[in-house]
């Protein structure tokens, strides 16, 4: 790896994209400081990936132990201790922040980590400096990777209610009886689920016609489907006139024409997240940022500053922790070595972790029709796949997209038990034009539940029902 001329580098941040940033600059031969107003590690090991994950499987488990397709096996329920499962939560979280973070940083010499908000200025000749607790900090280059917050939307009496977001859903110390949340994308399904499975009511409220909007309606329609069949309430297509609290929450709202109210006793507000921008010196410094607070950066995360770059979700969408750390990596490479690397995002897959889980990557047939691209798609439902049918859990499906000339694989949309594991094998294929024969003629383990891509492949051309098991 090429070293640079040395050179001070501060990155205000110490989450996924600053800590990368950090990584990288250190191998570079940068002078390297971090700083850090809130706890190391960020938004996903803290409050995000890592804790939302784990409680996951632990209502998975919990439920499947009394709601399961397999006979002979008792399915009596068993008791819960919520404050064990959120005890073993915040420790799993404690030992990744420890080592994925604390540890990492002692590992790099020289590296400083400084704990105090961060105060950006310019100076008379439009030089950057931060105040950084009692010290004032001259870098040469400037990272700023304070990553995103919960979004609230201006609802009437909303404010006036102690609602939850994601970040003190985490850390509620007993069960609520009931839940109402506001949103029906990701987070809010997620949640939805976990406090659905340990036995609490659940109703979802979400403005668009159907839930997880990005992914498109077939899939949001499915997924609400399956999770209906738990108990959990839908309400679509609704606008909220209003939010009270007296003893417990009330939600009214308009659907259909027609004037609906819920009650819980707990709301949780899961409407997405903005950007940290505010509080950091940005407009004084000449840094501009857009409509919705995300700091505006070039295609190779160059703020309007020239010497100040931006990696993460504070730059706005795609907020995932997986892009956040290569930007922060393409960043600091950028910053320091003069560069101009590009983040290639054209094949990004993202993945819900509901159950079943929803993952997608590429282009759904719609979008590619929109784009002049003439296509096809096939749909193979998960009762298909071996796998599936063995684990008795058939829920899904499979759709493929390909152009229509070519072969080429252009997108997949999977729900399944384990869709996040499938989903990259299609990621792969879209971005090395792997084509739809060469996947239908590809060995696939059996029984695997990625034998699902090959037989979606080959229900382009055949009638899989008519296959008999390994059909080449």
């Amino acid at each position: 790896m090429k070293r640079v001329k040395l050179q001070k580098i501060v990155i205000i941040g110490g989450g996924s994209a600053g800590f990368a940033a950090a990584i990288k600059a250190w191998e570079l031969g940068a002078e390297v400081t971090i700083v850090e107003h809130s706890t190391i590690g960020g938004t996903c090991v803290n409050i995000g990936c890592v804790p939302t994950k784990t409680l996951i499987r632990a209502a998975q488990t919990y439920y499947q132990r009394f709601h399961h397709n397999f006979d002979g096996i008792d399915t009596r329920p068993g008791s819960l201790d919520f404050n064990k499962v959120i005890a073993q939560k915040d420790a799993l979280v404690s030992t990744l922040r420890k080592e994925k973070y604390e540890e990492v940083l002692d590992s790099y010499k020289g590296m400083r980590y400084i704990k105090g908000h961060a105060m950006i200025k310019r100076d008379g000749k439009g030089r950057i400096t931060v105040d950084a607790g009692s010290e004032t900090l001259q870098p040469g280059k400037l990272i700023i990777a304070t990553g995103a917050h919960p979004w609230i939307p201006p609802i009437d009496g909303l404010d006036k209610t102690k609602y939850l977001t994601s970040t003190e859903a985490l850390t509620l110390e007993r069960l609520p009886r009931d839940m109402i949340i506001i949103g029906g994308s990701a987070l809010g399904l997620e949640f939805a689920q976990i406090f659905s499975r340990f036995g609490s009511k659940v109703y979802v409220i979400e403005a668009m016609p159907y839930v997880l909007p990005p992914e498109g309606e077939e899939m949001g329609n499915a997924v609400a489907g399956y999770l209906g069949q738990e108990g959990i309430e839908f309400f679509t297509g609704a606008k909220i006139n209003m939010v009270r609290y007296n003893g417990e929450y009330r939600v009214d709202f308009k659907m259909n024409g027609k004037y609906h109210s819920v009650n819980a006793e707990q709301l949780l507000v899961a409407t997405g997240r903005r950007a940290n921008t505010a509080g950091f010196g940005l407009e004084e410094s000449g840094i501009r940022t857009g409509k919705k607070g995300e700091i505006d950066v070039d295609q190779y995360l160059r703020s309007s500053h020239p010497d100040v770059y931006a990696a993460g979700d504070v730059t706005g969408d795609p907020m995932f922790v997986y892009v956040a750390a290569l930007a922060g990596t393409t960043a600091a490479e950028n910053a320091l070595s003069g560069n101009q690397q590009v983040m290639d995002l054209s094949v990004l897959p993202r993945v819900t972790f509901t159950d079943p889980q929803v993952a997608s990557v590429g282009l759904t047939e719609d979008q590619a029709k929109s784009q002049g691209i003439d296509c096809k798609a096939s749909r193979l439902d998960m009762k298909y796949v071996p796998r599936a049918l063995a684990a008795r859990d058939t829920r899904g499906f499979v759709r493929l997209v390909a152009e229509e000339d070519t072969g080429r694989l252009l997108g997949a949309q999977i729900v399944s038990s384990e869709a996040g594991e499938m989903i990259m094998e299609a990621t792969l294929s879209i971005k090395y034009n792997i084509t739809i024969p060469e996947l239908a003629a590809q060995i696939h383990p059996y029984l695997t539940l990625s034998e699902g891509i090959k037989l979606a492949a080959q229900s382009f051309e055949r009638d899989i029902s008519r296959l008999s098991c390994c059909s080449a």
